[in-house]
């Protein structure tokens, strides 16, 4: 089995292919037959984890199974307190409450610049979330933050459970260490088990 990390740059489609033309993962790793884990939007940045593990590659993307995974969020204005908690406690998308999260503001991010620099307003503030989420609904972290009155920025996601990006250049891949293997595996198994009364005979 083979387990790779890559640093997925912006502008990047999370796929091997596009009829348009557009970047995707064949330009950055040029390993045949591993496939992404989930999908990091387009116009998002970071971890990506690709695999031919099939059964960790299912596990790791089920809610069911609610792996952590940690994103850091550059958004317009400074977050309140109260904002932070509506985060935590889940706010409303498309009718649908997103479960809870973790959410902190960052003091300092090193993620150097973006290949496509983000638009600032000059007469408002940006600052740096960082948001912890076990669920995979489309766009959701920006769904989020919009939701709460701090629209996003930009996305980098740093970390699917124990497995950080740590400082891997955008447009890079490493393979991962059998520890890490190891941990992802140990991370994809269901939260709760059932077990059925034992009935005596």
């Amino acid at each position: 089995m083979q387990y790779f990390l890559l640093n997925k740059p912006f502008e990047v489609l999370t796929q091997f292919t596009d009829e348009t033309g557009r970047s995707t993962l064949k330009d950055f790793v040029p390993i045949p037959n591993v496939y992404p884990v989930g999908r990091l939007d387009y116009d998002s940045e970071g971890l990506v984890l690709l695999t031919d593990d099939k059964q960790l590659q299912h596990r790791l993307s089920a809610p069911k199974f609610k792996v952590e995974k940690t994103y850091w969020v550059q958004v317009e204005g400074t977050p309140t307190h109260e904002a932070l908690n509506q985060l935590e406690r889940g706010v409303l998308i498309q009718g649908k409450k997103t479960t809870p999260a973790k959410a902190r503001l960052l003091e300092e991010v090193n993620l150097g610049e973006r290949s496509k620099p983000i638009r600032f307003r000059a007469n408002i503030p940006t600052t740096w979330v960082e948001i912890k989420i076990s669920q995979g609904m489309n766009r959701q972290v920006r769904k989020m933050t919009a939701a709460v009155g701090y629209p996003t920025l930009r996305l980098v996601r740093v970390a699917i459970g124990t497995l950080k990006l740590d400082s891997l250049p955008p447009g890079e891949f490493r393979a991962l260490t059998p520890e890490e293997v190891k941990q992802l595996k140990g991370l994809a198994k269901p939260i709760n088990t059932f077990q059925r009364p034992y009935k005596k005979r």
